[in-house]
Protein backbone atom coordinates (compact mmCIF):
# COMPACT_ATOMS: atom_id res chain seq x y z
CA UNK A 1 0.00 0.00 0.00
CA UNK A 2 2.86 2.40 0.75
CA UNK A 3 4.38 1.88 -2.69
CA UNK A 4 1.05 2.62 -4.36
CA UNK A 5 0.43 5.72 -2.19
CA UNK A 6 3.89 7.03 -3.03
CA UNK A 7 3.35 6.44 -6.74
CA UNK A 8 -0.01 8.22 -6.72
CA UNK A 9 1.75 11.32 -5.38
CA UNK A 10 4.44 11.03 -8.04
CA UNK A 11 2.37 10.32 -11.14
CA UNK A 12 -0.94 11.94 -10.09
CA UNK A 13 -2.87 9.15 -11.75
CA UNK A 14 -4.29 6.22 -9.75
CA UNK A 15 -4.50 3.87 -12.75
CA UNK A 16 -0.91 4.55 -13.78
CA UNK A 17 0.21 4.26 -10.16
CA UNK A 18 -1.46 0.85 -9.94
CA UNK A 19 0.26 -0.30 -13.12
CA UNK A 20 3.68 0.90 -11.93
CA UNK A 21 3.08 -0.72 -8.53
CA UNK A 22 2.53 -4.05 -10.28
CA UNK A 23 5.67 -3.52 -12.34
CA UNK A 24 7.58 -2.67 -9.17
CA UNK A 25 6.67 -5.90 -7.43
CA UNK A 26 7.25 -7.95 -10.58
CA UNK A 27 10.70 -6.43 -10.98
CA UNK A 28 11.48 -6.91 -7.29
CA UNK A 29 10.48 -10.57 -7.42
CA UNK A 30 12.44 -11.20 -10.61
CA UNK A 31 15.52 -9.41 -9.23
CA UNK A 32 15.29 -10.58 -5.60
CA UNK A 33 18.78 -12.08 -5.84
CA UNK A 34 20.20 -8.60 -6.39
CA UNK A 35 18.77 -7.32 -3.06
CA UNK A 36 21.79 -7.01 -0.80
CA UNK A 37 20.09 -6.05 2.51
CA UNK A 38 21.88 -2.67 2.57
CA UNK A 39 18.48 -1.06 3.17
CA UNK A 40 15.03 -2.18 4.17
CA UNK A 41 12.92 -4.01 1.61
CA UNK A 42 10.49 -1.07 1.58
CA UNK A 43 13.27 1.35 0.72
CA UNK A 44 14.40 -0.97 -2.06
CA UNK A 45 10.82 -1.18 -3.40
CA UNK A 46 10.42 2.62 -3.27
CA UNK A 47 13.63 3.09 -5.23
CA UNK A 48 12.43 0.63 -7.88
CA UNK A 49 9.05 2.40 -8.02
CA UNK A 50 10.69 5.82 -8.36
CA UNK A 51 12.87 4.60 -11.24
CA UNK A 52 9.94 2.97 -13.03
CA UNK A 53 7.88 6.16 -12.66
CA UNK A 54 10.76 8.18 -14.11
CA UNK A 55 10.97 5.73 -17.02
CA UNK A 56 7.23 6.14 -17.61
CA UNK A 57 7.49 9.94 -17.66
CA UNK A 58 10.41 9.80 -20.09
CA UNK A 59 8.48 7.42 -22.34
CA UNK A 60 5.35 9.61 -22.26
CA UNK A 61 7.26 12.82 -22.85
CA UNK A 62 8.79 11.33 -26.01
CA UNK A 63 5.28 10.51 -27.21
CA UNK A 64 4.03 13.95 -26.24
CA UNK A 65 1.64 12.44 -23.71
CA UNK A 66 1.30 13.17 -20.04
CA UNK A 67 -0.65 11.19 -17.47
CA UNK A 68 -4.07 12.66 -16.81
CA UNK A 69 -5.62 12.87 -13.40
CA UNK A 70 -8.36 10.35 -12.78
CA UNK A 71 -11.38 11.99 -11.24
CA UNK A 72 -13.19 10.07 -8.53
CA UNK A 73 -16.51 8.57 -9.56
CA UNK A 74 -18.34 10.17 -6.66
CA UNK A 75 -17.52 13.12 -4.45
CA UNK A 76 -18.38 13.32 -0.79
CA UNK A 77 -20.80 16.24 -0.59
CA UNK A 78 -20.50 16.32 3.19
CA UNK A 79 -16.79 17.09 3.08
CA UNK A 80 -15.80 20.39 4.63
CA UNK A 81 -15.20 23.04 1.94
CA UNK A 82 -12.55 24.78 4.03
CA UNK A 83 -10.50 21.58 4.33
CA UNK A 84 -10.72 21.09 0.56
CA UNK A 85 -9.53 24.63 0.00
CA UNK A 86 -6.63 24.22 2.42
CA UNK A 87 -5.68 20.89 0.89
CA UNK A 88 -5.75 22.37 -2.62
CA UNK A 89 -3.59 25.30 -1.52
CA UNK A 90 -1.03 22.93 0.03
CA UNK A 91 -0.95 20.80 -3.14
CA UNK A 92 -0.50 23.86 -5.34
CA UNK A 93 2.38 25.06 -3.18
CA UNK A 94 3.85 21.57 -3.07
CA UNK A 95 3.66 21.36 -6.86
CA UNK A 96 5.91 24.43 -7.11
CA UNK A 97 8.33 23.38 -4.35
CA UNK A 98 11.82 22.56 -5.55
CA UNK A 99 13.55 19.24 -5.07
CA UNK A 100 14.49 17.55 -2.79
CA UNK A 101 12.00 19.30 -0.49
CA UNK A 102 9.01 18.31 -2.59
CA UNK A 103 9.85 14.62 -2.76
CA UNK A 104 10.93 14.34 0.89
CA UNK A 105 7.64 15.95 1.98
CA UNK A 106 5.65 13.59 -0.25
CA UNK A 107 7.53 10.52 0.95
CA UNK A 108 6.93 11.46 4.57
CA UNK A 109 3.31 12.61 4.35
CA UNK A 110 1.83 10.56 1.52
CA UNK A 111 4.26 7.64 1.40
CA UNK A 112 4.28 7.41 5.22
CA UNK A 113 7.98 6.55 5.25
CA UNK A 114 10.27 6.94 8.22
CA UNK A 115 13.04 9.50 8.12
CA UNK A 116 15.55 6.65 8.08
CA UNK A 117 13.96 5.18 4.95
CA UNK A 118 13.80 8.58 3.26
CA UNK A 119 17.47 9.08 4.02
CA UNK A 120 18.28 5.71 2.47
CA UNK A 121 16.35 6.52 -0.70
CA UNK A 122 18.44 9.66 -1.16
CA UNK A 123 21.65 7.98 0.08
CA UNK A 124 21.74 10.51 2.94
CA UNK A 125 21.38 10.37 6.71
CA UNK A 126 18.22 10.23 8.76
CA UNK A 127 19.12 13.68 10.11
CA UNK A 128 19.30 15.06 6.57
CA UNK A 129 15.81 13.70 5.90
CA UNK A 130 14.45 15.29 9.10
CA UNK A 131 15.98 18.68 8.32
CA UNK A 132 14.83 18.61 4.69
CA UNK A 133 11.28 17.68 5.74
CA UNK A 134 11.24 20.43 8.37
CA UNK A 135 12.45 22.99 5.83
CA UNK A 136 9.79 21.85 3.34
CA UNK A 137 7.09 22.33 6.00
CA UNK A 138 8.42 25.82 6.74
CA UNK A 139 8.42 26.72 3.04
CA UNK A 140 4.83 25.52 2.65
CA UNK A 141 3.72 27.37 5.79
CA UNK A 142 5.44 30.61 4.68
CA UNK A 143 3.88 30.46 1.23
CA UNK A 144 0.44 29.79 2.69
CA UNK A 145 0.76 32.78 5.03
CA UNK A 146 2.01 34.94 2.14
CA UNK A 147 -1.01 33.95 0.02
CA UNK A 148 -3.43 34.78 2.86
CA UNK A 149 -2.39 38.42 2.89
Amino acid sequence: MQVYSYLVTLVKNPSLAEEITQQTFFKALSKKDSFKNRSSELTWLMAIAKNLAADEFRKNSRKGEYPEDDLPAETDVHQDVENKDTSLRIHLILHELREPYKEVFQLRVFGELSFADIGRIFAKTEGWARVTYHRAKLMIRERMEKNER
